[in-house]
């Protein structure tokens, strides 16, 4: 009985190995796919939100990291600096939207030398499929209507959702993701127009540059 015990336990002390052993091979071939997947995606989303007309650089590798309560964390966010001959002409800056409806909803906003805002997408959010979720491109272009847009000393009262006096359209029955959004999309921009040297002077540190 003890030795069928003991043989039982070999057997599946050996399964679990094998199973362990597959599992880390299976994540070690397909790192580099994964992350190859990542940086596509990401360079898509880069190149909506600074348009190619706006940049003859390779947006990934010109990453610098910024830190500041602004961007809705203390954790440092990477900022994608756009050029045109050597030129700053644009940025791409990820920040948080830390009070969305379900959590924290990551963004990441483009914005012309001038302050407008070249575009803005959603990169991430758990907000409620059919009401929050028109955040998202794929469900509707309330997004696109940051497009243009800065934050200047006469419009400070336009930065809100049509239901607190400002500009941006809230969705029936889910006023607060918006509202997140809508205050993230504002502060990140009031932190480029107050930090914008300080960002282009920092060195290129993230994006596979690590310089």
């Amino acid at each position: 009985m003890i030795n069928a015990i003991r043989k039982n336990g070999v057997i599946l002390a050996v399964f679990a190995c094998a199973s362990t052993g597959v599992v880390a091979l299976t994540n070690y071939l397909t790192a580099d796919r994964i992350q190859q997947q990542e940086q596509k995606q990401l360079l898509s989303v880069l190149n909506q939100v600074i348009p190619h007309e706006l940049h003859d650089n390779d947006l990934y590798q010109a990453c610098t990291l910024v830190t500041d309560s602004a961007l809705g964390t203390d954790s440092a966010m990477p900022v994608y600096l756009a050029s045109i001959n050597g030129e700053h002409s644009a940025m791409a800056i990820e920040a948080i939207a830390p009070d969305g409806y379900n959590g924290a909803i990551k963004l990441i906003v483009g914005i012309e030398s001038s302050g407008k805002v070249s575009g803005t997408r959603i990169l991430s959010h758990q907000e409620t499929p059919g009401l929050g979720d028109k955040i998202d491109l794929r469900i509707t272009d309330w997004i696109l209507g940051f497009n243009g847009k800065s934050v200047e000393d006469n419009n400070q009262g336009d930065w809100k959702v049509r239901k607190d006096g400002g500009q941006f359209d809230q969705f029936t029955g889910a006023t607060i993701t918006p509202r997140a959004v809508v205050k993230a999309v504002k502060n990140t921009l009031e932190y480029v127009n107050t930090h914008r040297e300080e960002i282009l002077a920092q060195p290129l540190n993230c994006g596979g540059n690590n310089e």
